[in-house]
């Protein structure tokens, strides 16, 4: 019974960094590039579109889910010494795309959408979202990374747990 609890706690997490990759990827390849195409005008088209729901309603809570599925896979599948470390790892690449969107990005949100253009000159606004976007893709490579490393654990876990031969 454990043994499939722990399971299960593994795969939740893989599928919630599967959706948060998805979702960062989708943000990178279809969201962005509206949001950034004619700075500072674009910004504001960007704040009426998202005037319901925004990326900042959205990935706060998928990050947090995504910590307390890891941090729940990571203890229950801590005995399963060949799945822990890639479980932590992931976990890392996690906390690394946090700390980058919360240390670098939230405050770049609110210089270019908080404040805008009553604030800032255009130029200052290009060059912050020109910041922006390079952490940015250091986020998409962590999301990218964590979901391989979570992946692998998956595997790991899966094959210690559910095909053990002769040989383990």
């Amino acid at each position: 019974m454990f043994q499939k609890i722990t399971l299960s706690s593994v795969v939740s997490h893989l599928w919630v960094q599967w959706i948060m990759l998805g979702s960062i990827l989708l943000d990178t390849f279809m969201v962005y590039p509206n949001i950034f195409h004619n700075i500072p005008e674009s910004f504001a088209t960007s704040m009426k579109f998202m005037a319901v729901a925004s990326p900042h309603t959205y990935f706060p809570p998928l990050g947090m889910a995504s910590i307390a599925t890891g941090i729940l896979a990571a203890i229950l599948a801590w005995k399963v010494k060949p799945a822990r470390y890639w479980i932590l790892l992931s976990m890392s690449m996690i906390v690394l795309e946090g700390a980058a969107s919360m240390i670098f990005e939230w405050p770049r949100n609110e210089i270019m959408f908080i404040e805008g253009s009553a604030v800032h000159s255009a130029e200052f606004l290009k060059q912050t979202a020109r910041e922006f976007l390079i952490v940015h893709w250091f986020r998409v490579a962590f999301n990218v990374i964590g979901s391989i490393l979570m992946f692998t654990g998956f595997m790991k876990y899966y094959k210690h747990a559910y095909c053990k031969t002769g040989s383990n």
